[in-house]
């Protein structure tokens, strides 16, 4: 569940991150939107980034390994700095990637998801393997 965290978050970074994201060039060459964000209090105090973004193109049978490369690129690239300028500081970043919007939580056989976790540490995206 999303708490308060998301709101403030959505604050800093104004609505219009999502109604107009841009987007996102990733090393694949594949068209990537974010469609949502929202930061997660873990139980242990941890905050947690998730950037969840739809690649239509996953539908199409492309595999983990084309678009590997995107989620390195998109934390470093697109996530920290988004965090930065919204003065959030985060102890995780997770990025997705799936076939169509999705609800948070929800499983679709449909719809393919790929999903990677990375430790943010002195500015940087450490990849985290789950």
């Amino acid at each position: 569940m999303r708490g308060a965290g998301f709101i403030a978050f959505l604050a800093l970074v104004g609505g219009a991150a999502l109604a107009d994201p841009g987007a996102p060039q990733v090393p694949s060459g594949r068209a990537v939107s974010l469609f949502d964000l929202f930061i997660e209090e873990q139980g242990s105090g941890a905050r947690w980034a998730r950037f969840r973004f739809v690649a239509p193109e996953l539908a199409d049978g492309v595999d983990f390994a084309a678009v590997e490369g995107d989620f390195p690129h998109l934390c470093a690239r697109f996530a920290l700095p988004m965090l930065e300028n919204a003065g959030e500081a985060v102890d995780q970043v997770v990025i997705s990637l799936s076939s169509a919007e999705l609800e948070f939580g929800a499983n679709d056989p449909d719809v393919v998801q790929f999903f990677e976790a990375y430790r943010v540490e002195n500015g940087a995206c450490i990849w985290e393997a789950f």
